[in-house]
Formats: structure tokens, sequence, C-alpha cells
């Protein structure tokens, strides 16, 4: 974990992000967060995506913008993060501001309590005081990196959607 940085997506990286990618689709994981699932096959093009969601371009209808970074440890992304710019109704009931993955192999060093206080401050860059996140109540390991970096828990729901309860924290970004 010492040494990590938070990156923009890039070239420099590229085989290194589709060997993440390959860890979760070999587990059979849910691409957490989404853009883990965009087409990478031409890399230039998904960068382009990227650095387009950022700005609002060409977004699906019902999105907003959203900024993907990557937490890299040496030369290896160890971590995906996506900040959403400002919530919609649905993403306070689920999504939040930022969604975050951690590379299969990489998990229980701290890369997961990492990207999210660094996917914060990039978060109140934005002017977002307080960050919502939301996790299933099931994945102990994501409410207890929530909780080490200040999150307050606001509420659990079953959602019918996911088959689980979920639950909504608030994480203060350090905006003021």
């Amino acid at each position: 974990m010492a040494g990590s940085r938070l990156v923009r997506p890039s070239m420099a990286f590229r085989d290194s992000y589709r060997a993440l990618v390959a860890e979760f689709a070999a587990r059979a994981e849910p691409f957490v967060p989404f853009p883990l699932g965009f087409a990478n096959e031409n890399f230039e093009a998904f960068l382009a995506q990227l650095a387009g969601c950022a700005q609002g371009i060409d977004i699906p209808a019902g999105f907003v913008p959203h900024s993907t970074f990557w937490l890299v440890a040496g030369n290896e992304v160890v971590g995906v993060a996506n900040l959403r710019h400002r919530l919609t109704d649905s993403l306070r009931i689920e999504g939040g501001h930022i969604g975050y993955g951690v590379r299969p192999s990489a998990r229980g060093r701290g890369h997961g309590t990492r990207i999210l206080a660094l996917t914060l401050q990039e978060a109140a860059k934005l002017g977002i005081a307080q960050a919502l996140v939301t996790c299933a109540k099931a994945n102990l390991a994501s409410s207890a990196v929530i909780r080490a970096n200040g999150g307050v828990l606001q509420d659990e729901a079953f959602l019918e959607s996911r088959g689980e309860v979920v639950q909504r924290w608030w994480v203060p970004t350090g905006a003021s």
C-alpha cells in the first residue's frame, strides 16, 4: 500500500489493467466499479471513452459525468475507482458517489482503504463535502474500508433488484 498512487487511466498501464479485468472475469465476479465492463480491446478508444465520461460526453441517459481512477502500486494496477460527479435519485438508493474494486490477487493489503481515501480527495476537488458510498451488507471488507475512512452509516435497505441488503454510508471528503 505504501507508495501506491491514484492515476488517471493511461496507455502506460494497459497490460496491467487488462490483467486486473481478467482476474475479475476468471473469478466470475461482477465488474465493480462498472467501467471495468467497458470494452478495452481498442485501448485508445477505451481511454477516450473514459475521458468523455468525465466530461459528460456520450454517457447513457440517466447517467451523470463520472471519473475513473486507477490505484497503482509499483507498476501494477491494483484497484479501480469511479467517482460520480453528482447524485441522481437512483444513485441515492444504490451506487452513491464512489464505487471501487480491488484486484482479487491484491486484496487484504489495505488497497481498498487507500483507493477510497484518495478518491475522496478527488471528490473534495469537485466540491463534494460528504460522499455517499454504498455496499452490500454482506461485504464486510467494503464496510470496514468505508468505516476506516470515517464513514457514518445512514441506513440499510433490502433491494429487490439485487436480492440483498445494501448499506448507505456518508463519508467526509475534507472539502469545505
